[in-house]
């Protein structure tokens, strides 16, 4: 058979079966069971609110300042609105800045751990330009553990005088009254006895002594009439309930003073007023030194006040921190180990004496000092032990050492401060340069100290580096870590700076003197 053939007529088919094969798999492969998860409708959410902006603060940083006669005064220092620190001494001063309006609650802490509530009372603004304090509040200071004072009377239950009260039967005046001790004395029983009444209802304290001797008209008429009886006398009855009214009168003219005080405390229009969320004020608001609601009016000092107020013999500096949705104060006391407390000052003050060398080594060299006259020649082991001599070391005054727990970790930041100079030369007639000396350090992974700062300066270079003077360490802006409260002096005058300890420096939070 030709080959031609054969293949012309297969051709075809061949074709035909491909494409019925082709035709028939999708329908095979529809027919195979298929296993799928079922679909669950999803349901659109929508879209998530925009979260509010977190507004930080307001939060007031102040100092508590006591002086020897036991009185106390708040200086504000710092207050902390939306995440920025301002003077509070000129922060909304208008008249009185915010950090003093009145019933604003301090609480006041030592070393991170609360001592008591100052409350607000009324600001004192000080005349004198070279008054380092321009703003000073006043108020009432207490103590944890200490009851505050209460001075408000209460009326009687029962007027002194009138029985028969919580009866049906109407009030009876009497003639006996225990207001006055003169109304236990017998009485005569002549004609004599109704003046003798009268006289023990009177109260003790008469207008003048002309109407204490001089018997009143109004109580004479009722014994000339000829009306003996006590109940029909009128003289003891108008004075008794006036008496008790008068006395009645005084609580209820004090209770309205604190609920308004209340009613204005809780819907104030400025509701950035700094506030502690516990609240209470130790005492209320005087109602003399209240004001409408522009605040509290400011009282200014003259300069012959301020001058008698600085004849105090010493203060004692607290801090205090008003905030009404602040973290809860916690103590940032570091407890060392025995003996680690005096190991460590040791070796703080070698590394201030270490310092003070330098310092004073690089006055010398910008020193220019007149050519000293040529010396005699020395030997060379004369020399060689005269360069081999140690330096003087300084001689450290005031010293105070103390180590905080700023960051939680049992890790200690020791702050050292105290002032310094060098021994006396032989034969010097002029007293030596006085050092002021700040030093902050903690320690690495090896136990050893690691500089967080350093100040060394004199009276002269005040402008260079200030001196500074720990106060306490604080939570200034609410995160629950430790910061550092200096006082510090410049040539431009005295203020005050908040340091943040980290791994590395500190760093400004806050400088009443300059930009944070």
């Amino acid at each position: 058979m030709y080959r031609g053939f054969l293949y012309r007529r297969l051709g075809p088919l061949v074709t035909g079966l491909l494409l019925l094969c082709a035709m028939s798999a999708p329908q095979a492969a529809a027919q195979r069971p298929q296993l799928r998860r079922p679909e669950e409708p999803t349901e659109e959410k929508p879209p998530a609110p925009p979260k509010p902006k977190k507004v930080k603060g307001p939060r007031a940083v102040a100092l508590l300042e006591t002086n020897s006669n036991g009185k106390t005064a708040l200086i504000p220092v710092a207050i902390l609105v939306d995440g920025k620190f301002y003077d509070a001494s000129e922060y909304k001063a208008d008249p009185v800045p915010m950090a003093l309006e009145s019933g604003t609650v301090y609480e006041v802490e030592q070393t991170g751990s609360s001592q008591g509530l100052f409350t607000v009372s009324q600001a004192l603004h000080s005349k004198s330009p070279a008054n380092p304090h321009p703003w000073l509040g006043t108020g009432s200071y207490l103590a944890n553990g200490t009851q505050a004072a209460t001075n408000f009377r209460k009326a009687e239950d029962k007027p002194v005088g009138i029985d028969n009260i919580g009866s049906d039967e109407p009030p009876r005046l009497t003639r006996g009254s225990a207001a006055s001790p003169a109304a236990s004395t017998p009485a005569p029983s002549n004609a004599g006895a109704g003046s003798s009444g009268k006289t023990a209802a009177n109260p003790p304290a008469a207008s003048s002594d002309k109407s204490a001797s001089t018997p009143p008209p109004a109580a004479s008429s009722p014994e000339k009439s000829g009306a003996g009886t006590a109940p029909d006398k009128p003289a003891p009855a108008s004075q008794a309930p006036s008496t008790e009214k008068s006395s009645a009168t005084q609580p209820s003219q004090a209770q309205p003073s604190a609920s308004s005080q209340q009613a204005q405390s809780q819907g104030s229009p400025n509701y950035y007023r700094p506030t502690l969320r516990r609240g209470k004020p130790t005492e209320q608001v005087p109602p003399g030194e209240q004001e409408d609601e522009e605040g509290l009016k400011a009282v200014t000092l003259d300069s012959k006040t301020t001058a008698l107020a600085a004849q105090a013999i010493s203060y004692h500096y607290a801090a205090a921190i008003s905030d009404d949705g602040g973290p809860d104060p916690r103590s940032y006391k570091f407890f060392w180990k025995p003996g680690e407390e005096d190991e460590r000052r040791t070796q703080m003050l070698a590394l201030a004496a270490k310092e003070v060398n330098a310092y004073v080594a690089a006055e010398a060299r910008n020193l220019i000092a007149p050519k000293p006259a040529p010396a005699k020649p020395a030997s060379a082991k004369a020399s060689s032990r005269k360069s081999a001599a140690k330096p003087p070391q300084p001689v450290f005054e005031n010293t105070q050492f103390q180590g905080f727990d700023v960051w939680l970790n049992n890790q200690p930041v020791m702050v050292l401060t105290a002032d310094a100079h060098m021994p006396p030369a032989p034969g010097a007639s002029t007293p030596p340069i006085s050092y002021s000396i700040t030093l902050v350090a903690t320690t690495d992974i090896y136990g050893e100290l690691r500089k967080l700062y350093l100040g060394v300066t004199d009276k002269f270079h005040l402008d260079v580096t200030p001196r500074l003077e720990l106060i306490d360490v604080v939570d200034a802006d609410g995160k629950g870590r430790g910061d550092l409260l200096f006082k510090q002096t410049t040539d431009a005058g005295s203020g005050y700076i908040i340091y943040r300890p980290t791994a590395d420096k500190l760093w400004k939070l806050f400088d009443s003197l300059g930009e944070t």
